[in-house]
Formats: C-alpha cells, sequence, structure tokens
C-alpha cells in the first residue's frame, strides 16, 4: 500500500522527537530532505557512526584574487586572474546587498547554527509536498561549499567538491560546524559574499558590482542589490547579461522576500519591480594585453613565475608551470615595479613613430638605470596581443621573458674588447695597420659547455684557428688606435686587436657585464663574437652599458622591487647580482671613446645635447641593425630587424646609427628632458692615450704654438719659409695634419708662410 506524503511528513516528526535536536538529527533529516542524497547509498546509521571521525578543520587555500601590478609611482598597470575577484570588508559592502543577500539565501541566519534544524524541516516538507525541491544548506554550508569549489585544482577535485552524494554533505556540515566556532556571523557572511560566483566571470561581490554596474559594492542600490543577490542560485540560469528575462524573475523574488521579511515595504518592492534591469558593465580584462606597457608587463610576469617557483620555473614540467601560473593568476599579490611610464611613453612614441607597427620589420627598446639595474622601460613597435598585425612574444627580452632568441648583437659587442683591452693595459695610442680585407691566424680557442650548432657540447675548445672578414666600408681602412677604431668602428683593426686581447678574455669581459645567449645559451667564445655574431637581447645589451654608464658597476637588470602576498608578508626576491666588473679608471675611459662615436665617428649627429655615449651596431649581412648608448644617468638599447627571421628578410641598406640611433635618440632625449644632465668622470690612470692635433693653419706662429702645446705636443718649425697666399708669419699647415690622433708628447711640424713671392714686372 502506497503511503500518503502527509504520513511522509509524520514520519519525519515522530523521528525528530525520538531522536532530539542533536547533530544526529539534523544529519539525518538533512539526509532525507536534500535532494539527490537520500539515495546515495550511505545510511543514517553509518552517518551517525562516521561522523564524529571526520576531519573538522577545513584546509582550503583562501580564495583565489586577483593579482595586481604597479608602476615604480604607484600607480597600477595590469592584473593577473583566471577568476575575477576583489575581497572586500564587510563594512565596505551595502547594507541594502548585505540584507538582499541573508534574506535570499538563508533568513534566519544569524538566528541558527552551522545546520538550521526548522530551515531544514520546511525544506523537507516543502520537498514532500512538491513536485519542486528545495535545498537545506545554511549560508554557512553554501560558504564551505564556494571554499572547496575554488580551492579544486583538478577536474576530480572539483566533481568531488560538488558530487550530490551524502559524504560530501557530511564533510560540508562538519566543516560548517567548525567554522561557525571559530568565526562570527559576520565574518562568515563576509567570506560567503567575497567568494560566491555571480556568473559572467565575476567572483565576490565586489567583482560583481563592478562587472555589472561599474560602481563599488559600497554603492549599490536596492535594485542592484536584489539582482546580485537572486543571482548565486544559479549563476548560469540568472545571468543577467545573457538571461535578462530569467535574472528580472529572481530579482524580483528577492524584493519580494525582502518585503514579506519586513526589510523593504511591498510598495517598495512593486516599485523596483517595475523596473527594467538596466546594466553598466565593465568588461574585465586581465593579463598584460591590456596593460599601457605590455612587454615591460610580460617581463614582469616570468620574473614572478621565477619569483613563485624558488628561481626554478624552467626546470619544471608543463603542469608544474601552469601550476605556478595559477599562482601568479589567484594568489591576490601585490607586484612594486621599477616601471617609469615616462621613460615607457618616450619608448613607446620613438618605436611607433618610426616603425610602422602592422609590418614585419620591427623596433625594440629597453631602458636600465646604471647603478641599479632597474628596468624602467621595453618596448616593440608591434601592439601586443593576439591578431593580425600583433605578437605575443616579448621580442626585445630574452627567451626566458617570453622573447625569441634575440638579435645579433653587432659592432655593439666591440665595446667588451675594448674593455678588456684597456684592463690589460694596451695603450690607447696603439696603432694598428687596418686593411679594407684582413686574415688573422692563430687565435687560441676557449673551452666551452653549451649549445653549439644545434649540438650540446661539454667542454669543447672552440674559437681557434683563422679568421678572414672585411669592413663594412671603403673608407675604413689604413691605420686606426683604440679611440679611432672605435669611432669609425673598423672591423680589421678589431679583428686584430682582439687578437692581442684574447677571444677568451674578450668574452669573459662580456659576460661579467650579464650577456649570455638570447636563448640562455653561453657566448659562443668564437672570434667573430666580437662583430656581434651572438644573439642577444635588449634588455641586457640596455643593462650592460649601464654598466659602464656606472663607472663600471654592473648590475643584473631586475624588474620588480616587492610583492606582497594579500596577508601583508612581503615575499623573498631573489638577490641580485651586482659587482664591479671593471675598474672605475678603465670604465672611465671605455666612456670616454664612446663619447667620440657621438661626435666624430659612425654616430656624429646622434647625441642630446648633454654627456653622451654609445655605440652602433650593424649586423652580419644586414640581418638587422643596433644601437647602444647612455648617459651617466639612463641606458638603452634599440635594434630594427624583420621578426620573421633576419636571415630570410634582410634590412639592407640600414645601419646602427640610422633607424636604431634614431630610435634611441628620440626616446632618450624625451626621458631625460627636465632631468639632471651629469657629466662623465675624467680618468685618473694613464692610458697611453692619444691627442687630437689641433687646427693651427692661419694664425700666428705664436699661437698656434701655444694652442699644441696646450694640447700636450712638441713644436718644430719647418726649415725654410714657404711661400703661400696666406700673411707673412702665419702657419701655412702642420705635419700631423690637423684632426690627427698622436700620442702625448709627439712633435707637430709647423709650416710658416714667407708670404708672396715678389716678382720682376717692368720699369717706371
Amino acid at each position: 500500500m502506497r503511503v500518503a506524503k502527509t504520513d511522509r511528513v509524520k514520519a519525519a516528526s515522530t523521528l525528530f522527537k525520538l531522536l532530539g535536536a542533536g547533530v544526529v538529527a539534523g544529519l539525518i533529516v538533512a539526509l532525507i530532505a536534500l535532494p539527490g542524497v537520500g539515495s546515495a547509498g550511505m545510511t543514517a546509521r553509518d552517518a551517525a557512526n562516521n561522523f564524529d571521525d571526520m576531519d573538522s578543520q577545513l584546509k582550503t587555500t583562501p580564495p583565489s584574487e586577483k593579482t595586481v601590478m604597479y608602476d615604480g609611482s604607484g600607480k597600477q598597470v595590469a592584473t593577473f586572474f583566471d577568476k575575477y575577484r576583489e575581497s572586500v570588508r564587510l563594512d565596505q559592502v551595502a547594507p541594502i546587498m548585505r540584507t538582499a543577500m541573508v534574506d535570499i539565501e538563508d533568513s534566519r541566519f544569524y538566528e541558527h547554527g552551522a545546520l538550521d534544524l526548522k530551515g531544514t524541516i520546511r525544506a523537507l516538507a516543502s520537498n514532500v509536498e512538491s513536485e519542486q525541491t528545495q535545498g537545506g544548506s545554511t549560508l554557512t554550508q553554501q560558504y564551505v561549499k564556494n571554499l572547496l569549489v575554488d580551492s579544486a585544482k583538478t577536474d576530480a577535485e572539483y566533481r568531488e567538491a560538488t558530487a550530490p552524494t551524502v559524504g560530501r554533505k557530511l564533510r560540508e556540515l562538519r566543516y560548517a560546524l567548525d567554522i561557525e566556532q571559530r568565526l562570527s556571523k559576520d565574518q562568515i557572511l563576509e567570506g560567503y559574499m567575497n567568494v560566491a560566483y555571480f556568473s559572467a566571470g565575476a567572483y565576490g561581490v565586489q567583482a560583481a558590482s563592478k562587472r555589472y554596474f561599474s560602481v563599488p559594492a559600497s554603492k549599490l542600490n536596492l535594485g542592484q542589490a536584489a539582482l546580485l543577490a537572486g543571482i548565486t542560485q544559479n549563476p548560469t540560469a540568472y545571468d543577467p547579461i545573457r538571461n535578462p528575462k530569467d535574472a528580472r524573475k529572481r530579482r524580483d523574488v528577492v524584493l519580494y522576500r525582502m518585503a514579506q521579511l519586513g526589510h523593504i515595504s511591498k510598495a517598495k518592492a512593486d516599485e523596483e519591480a517595475a523596473k527594467p534591469i538596466q546594466l553598466n558593465r565593465t568588461d574585465p580584462v586581465g593579463g598584460c594585453e591590456s596593460s599601457k606597457a605590455p612587454y615591460f608587463c610580460e617581463y614582469v610576469k616570468y620574473d614572478m613565475l621565477n619569483i613563485l617557483s624558488d628561481g626554478k620555473y624552467w626546470q619544471l614540467k608543463p603542469k608544474q608551470q601552469q601550476d605556478v601560473v595559477n599562482k601568479l593568476n589567484r594568489g591576490g599579490y601585490t607586484i612594486r615595479t621599477t616601471l617609469d611610464m615616462a621613460d615607457q611613453n618616450a619608448v613607446d612614441k620613438a618605436l611607433r613613430g618610426t616603425v610602422a607597427p602592422g609590418g614585419n620589420r620591427v623596433g625594440a627598446e629597453a631602458m636600465v638605470e646604471p647603478g641599479t639595474g632597474k628596468v624602467r622601460a621595453i618596448g616593440l613597435s608591434k601592439r601586443f596581443g593576439p591578431g593580425k598585425g600583433r605578437t605575443t612574444i616579448n621580442l626585445p627580452a630574452d627567451s626566458h621573458h617570453g622573447g625569441g632568441n634575440g638579435v645579433s648583437a653587432g659592432s655593439t659587442f666591440k665595446v667588451f674588447t675594448l674593455a678588456a683591452a684597456l684592463n690589460q693595459g694596451i695603450p690607447v695610442s696603439t696603432t694598428i695597420n687596418s686593411p679594407q680585407t684582413t686574415t688573422v691566424g692563430g687565435f687560441q680557442p676557449c673551452r666551452y659547455t653549451g649549445m653549439y650548432q644545434g649540438k650540446k657540447v661539454e667542454g669543447s675548445m672552440l674559437g681557434g684557428g683563422s679568421w678572414t672578414l672585411s669592413n663594412a666600408g671603403d673608407s675604413e681602412a689604413g691605420n686606426f688606435d683604440l679611440k679611432t677604431g672605435t669611432w669609425h668602428s673598423v672591423n680589421t683593426f678589431y679583428a686584430h686587436l682582439e687578437k692581442r686581447v684574447g677571444v677568451c678574455n674578450a668574452v669573459k669581459m662580456a659576460e661579467k657585464f650579464g650577456m649570455t645567449q638570447g636563448n640562455g645559451n653561453p657566448l659562443l667564445p668564437i672570434p667573430s663574437q666580437v662583430l656581434g655574431v651572438n644573439d642577444i637581447d635588449m634588455v641586457h645589451l640596455a643593462a650592460a652599458y649601464a654598466g659602464f654608464a656606472a663607472r663600471g658597476k654592473y648590475c643584473a637588470p631586475i624588474s620588480v622591487t616587492e610583492v606582497v602576498d594579500p596577508e601583508g608578508k612581503k615575499l623573498d626576491l631573489p638577490k641580485q647580482d651586482c659587482h664591479q666588473a671593471v675598474d672605475q679608471d678603465v670604465a672611465d675611459k671605455v666612456n670616454s671613446i664612446l663619447q667620440g662615436v657621438l661626435t666624430k665617428g659612425t654616430a656624429a649627429g646622434r647625441g642630446l645635447g648633454r654627456p653622451a655615449a654609445g655605440k652602433t651596431g650593424t649586423c652580419e649581412e644586414f640581418t638587422c641593425a643596433v644601437f647602444a648608448g647612455f648617459t651617466p644617468n639612463l641606458a638603452a638599447a634599440t635594434s630594427y630587424w624583420d621578426f620573421r627571421g633576419p636571415w630570410q628578410y634582410k634590412v639592407y641598406g640600414v645601419y646602427g646609427a640610422g633607424i636604431p640611433g634614431g630610435m634611441w635618440q628620440q626616446s632618450m632625449r624625451n626621458a631625460l628632458s627636465g632631468k639632471p644632465a651629469p657629466g662623465f668622470q675624467t680618468p685618473t690612470r694613464d692610458f697611453g692615450d692619444t691627442t687630437r692635433v689641433p687646427q693651427v693653419k692661419g694664425e700666428k706662429f705664436a699661437a698656434a704654438k701655444a694652442k699644441l702645446e696646450g694640447a700636450d705636443l712638441k713644436v718644430q718649425v719647418a726649415s725654410g719659409s714657404v711661400e703661400s697666399d696666406q700673411p707673412k708669419g702665419t702657419v701655412v699647415s702642420s705635419s700631423p695634419d690637423a684632426g690627427t690622433e698622436v700620442p702625448p708628447g709627439s712633435t707637430v711640424i709647423v709650416y710658416v708662410s714667407a708670404g708672396k713671392k715678389r716678382g720682376h714686372g717692368r720699369g717706371h
């Protein structure tokens, strides 16, 4: 015989009287009343026996929270999240929102404990008398469930947290009992409102308020609060963007429930229910794509992944790497960075004003502060992101910061051989005959461990033998010293100088200034390294040149200055590498010589109107062009190439002083505008320097003699006077010619005019 529904209710009532109002009674009622649980295979006796043995401590990670990145001045520049959440205190939520949430979810929340027996019985009666079912979970139980769902890292964990089983409901209740003992009701409500899902990617009431209405949760009105409170029961069904009709019906249910409980009047509920849903959406966009400094942001992102994995990110397996990415996106960190938006804007303006953003050729630049290694800006002419004409590869950076393999360094690498030569005591006045084409033999090989020609080699000897090379232009031939050979970037001069320095020593000097290949491998110690055959990135090239600007103090580039977790605890950051790569005097002499590149050499005309130094670089077979330069307070490196592949798509006719030099000049002028213009230090050590023969043509001999002696030169008058159109007693010419670099103390022969020779014309 079929038992009537009323009989079942009576049976349940009788059961309550027998068992009392204890925990076991609550459990049995929950098992009977909650939909999808009663048939799960666990008996009430099993539940009662196992309940006390369950772990009562809820072990979950804090709710996922967005990570926020700030620039050096404290302005937000990016957010990272996979669940858009912004947790707030309960007093930062409008009172009407708190009321609406409690009224619709658990109106007796402040009156009962973890299990609401009265509410559960009501749900039971409703389920028995109706074809529809009501849940009997309290707001505290829902809070527990949301925490478990949010903490799920795998599909299996998610299924376990949402399974309609007795075991799951018992765990929730056991945890809820503990939470009710440890937290106040307001703390539980605050936690629930921050963890609950409000559809459309918004987690927590603050995110939902901004998502749908573009206001903080503290500014919500009655209609908005009722809409949000109604969503959490079924976020998919009541999504006001995709299902506005159903969302409105659910909002009205909330309004009339609030009126029923006496928290608003019936008239007020009618008034609000008559209004259509009005949204003012703010679509959350996370990651670097939405940042005003996307390439700098990408650099920071990978630094953060390294920080969060104790420096092991690139050694992890893909799944482990994803766990670290999740940690960044969900950890709620506050990241303070070295970004200077004024410098970044200067970089972006120079790059995109010079190179078409939608083309295949790209301009890249990085700025680094001397003495600290702080990366101030990273830019690319192309827009960041997916889609046509854009890229998600951080081309100015190395592969460990989301970049590629880099570009050839070109002649910017000559600076390290120059520094090595000066460090070894090779005089600046050392003169080397440098023909248009030359073959240099006898290079000593260097021991190398890394990738070479696509293979991993261990301790192989590379770089020995001979090398044949040519200069870039026909005029670059003759006798050059360390100054003039650098100013005019003479390849054959530097090949011979590298032979004297030693390839191994030149490469070690580059390594002291932090240089590696862009793919992370060590530099190839082969003779052609002096011409920049190693592929490098702009960030580390700028940092290396910043080391010279800081008088030989190299500091590895850093982008993150502080990371704070949601609890206010500062994370330990990697110890920065700052060291004296060369003596101050050596660096000062390098700087002195590189200043001449901007005034007398390959980059003449690229000055900044303040003390500055730099070096041009044209890559092998026009695969790219590079420029690196600095002032005492800022360094930058720029490059220009075809990002589809520099060897397949060359940039003929482009030199380091051209497009890269122009981008460097414009960005540096704008970045340094209004800032101090300190000068470089003069070295105190004697480097066997040269002095330039001053121009004395046309001057009286006494004045010419004083000028030459003032340049630390000796003066000798040529025997016999010279007939010329110049006035008698003035200088006609000198040997060596004006402008020639000679060692101090050299003798200059001066030719003095005897005036015009008197002719033998007719008599009077």
